[in-house]
């Protein structure tokens, strides 16, 4: 087994690491927090997760894999909506969750949502059609984007989806037309910046005022009054998202502040029963990171929507939340293959660097946002002293970094199993063919049991795209590049819904 010197100290690297990484006392340790639920080391030292072993997965399933925690996404969904629903039936409203399925959307995910009773909100014509394929009644679906298109719009009214979120002033006019075109009456809400800003990296800001999303908050007694206008249209009240991996109360507390202002305003004007918050509720990535337990947030933000509403003396409205990272994030975990090591020298101190089978096409957060993550061997434990390691990907891009920093056993070596918790939001919903990778498959544990979610893809699967294979290649089906008859589950309830 190759491994790093005998010679290197506890502390290899430790000048190289992030200020907040710290040497850990055991290598092999799962901290707290960063694991979904089930997640434990058997006596062999393999980990396990719903009764898998990362190894068995490996062997039944491939690398990279995803890997899904059913009991911990449930769980999550479950938590998330009896936690809020409590804490604002004691202030004296309702309130309704809506699972954000831009985390990660399959049907079996979606059905899990709905099971545990979430609403789900939607970003696309796509996402639209995977809930529908679910099974989820459209009525319990909210629909978001800054440039739906005509056909989604059209879409979502013939279907009577829930809500729609206005995005922009053009929009008030695109959603009425379709409405009224279907005979609906659809609701809707106005999409807002209240200029509070998430203390997150900029690109995960998403309610300062110059950005793509929603309307300044001064222009919203305009727009709801033209919304008003339209008889095929209902105002159910303003929508605010103000980032994403927010930790803590006090950014929700001032936007629903500013929020309530103008919705008491509004009131003058006829009915507003809701008010939308948005998500963003931030997860453990590291060791580091310190949540906000759900039962707290769902006591705070109550608190904070009443006490605004009892100064302004108007009644609580409705409420909602968007959680997507923080109910399906720890749920999942990646696990990769070793491939390469290479200890490079920095200024006399050692980085390792682990090379693994996957990379910024099953995980391109770390790319796009220098996001941080944790990483432990999977298919053993060491007795080996820690080495700082930084686990690189296999595509052409000196960016393609999975970890940054993280420390494992100094003994890793080619052929280990490498699991990297936290994957489960925003991991497979961004993931990419760059290099001609195809995206891994996800898997749900549960009780032993394993099943796959969303079938991995082959290199037959990308060449079966590529129409310059010709009649010798790669059969699709179809001569004209892609499929003669459409047989989405949008298209199929055009006829049920008339």
């Amino acid at each position: 087994m190759a491994t790093l010197p005998s010679t290197e100290p506890a502390d290899a690297g430790a000048a190289l690491a992030p200020a907040w990484l710290r040497v850990p006392d055991d290598a092999n340790d799962l901290a707290p927090g960063l694991w979904s639920t089930t997640t434990t080391r058997n006596d062999a030292g393999e980990l396990v997760v719903g009764g898998r072993t990362a190894a068995s997965l490996a062997a039944e399933f491939g690398t990279p894999l995803y890997v899904v925690d059913e009991t911990d996404a449930r769980g999550r969904a479950a938590s998330f909506r009896t936690a809020f629903e409590k804490e604002f039936a004691r202030v004296g409203t309702t309130v309704s969750i809506y699972y954000a399925g831009k985390a990660f959307l399959s049907t079996e995910i979606a059905r899990w949502m709905n099971a545990e009773g979430l609403n789900i909100d939607v970003c696309s014509g796509g996402e639209l059609a995977v809930a529908l394929a679910a099974g989820v009644d459209p009525a319990r679906m909210g629909f978001h984007g800054n440039n739906k298109s005509l056909t989604e719009i059209d879409d979502a009214t013939r279907i009577g989806i829930g809500t729609i979120v206005i995005d922009s002033p053009i929009e008030i006019e695109r959603v009425a037309a379709a409405a009224a075109r279907h005979g609906k009456v659809q609701s809707v809400r106005l999409r807002v910046n209240s200029g509070v800003h998430a203390h997150t990296h900029s690109f995960l800001a998403t309610a300062h005022e110059d950005q793509k999303f929603g309307v300044v908050l001064e222009a919203a007694p305009a727009l709801v009054a033209a919304i008003r206008s339209h008889p095929s249209l209902s105002f159910r009240g303003l929508h605010c998202h103000i980032g994403s991996q927010i930790f803590g109360a006090d950014g929700f507390a001032e936007s629903a502040s500013r929020l309530l202002a103008v919705h008491a305003d509004l009131l003058a004007g006829g009915p507003v029963p809701e008010l939308n918050l948005g998500g963003g509720f931030g997860i453990a990535y590291t060791s580091v990171d310190t949540p906000t337990p759900v039962d707290e947030l769902a006591s705070r933000l109550a608190d904070i929507v009443a006490a605004e509403c009892e100064t302004r003396g108007i009644p609580i409205p409705a409420i909602a939340f968007e959680p997507g990272r923080a109910i399906i994030g720890t749920a999942g975990t990646t696990l990769y293959e070793v491939g390469t090591l290479k200890p490079v020298d920095v200024g006399g101190q050692t980085r390792l660097y682990v090379s693994v089978d996957g990379g910024m096409s099953d995980n391109a957060r770390p790319a796009l946002y220098e996001a941080d993550y944790a990483v432990r061997i999977a298919s053993r434990t060491s007795d080996a002293a820690p080495a700082l390691v930084r686990i690189a990907g296999k595509h052409c891009e000196s960016g393609d970094i999975v970890v940054y920093a993280d420390y494992l056993p100094g003994d890793v070596t080619p052929g280990d199993l490498l699991a990297v918790p936290a994957t489960g939001a925003y991991c497979w919903s961004m993931a990419s063919n760059y290099n001609y990778l195809g995206r891994p498959p996800v898997v749900a544990v549960i009780d032993g049991t394993a099943r796959v979610l969303v079938r991995g893809e082959t290199i037959a699967d990308l060449l079966a795209r590529d129409t310059g294979l010709g009649a010798g290649g790669v059969s699709t089906g179809s001569t004209s590049g892609g499929s003669t008859t459409d047989t989405s589950p949008i298209n199929e309830l055009k006829d049920s819904s008339r």
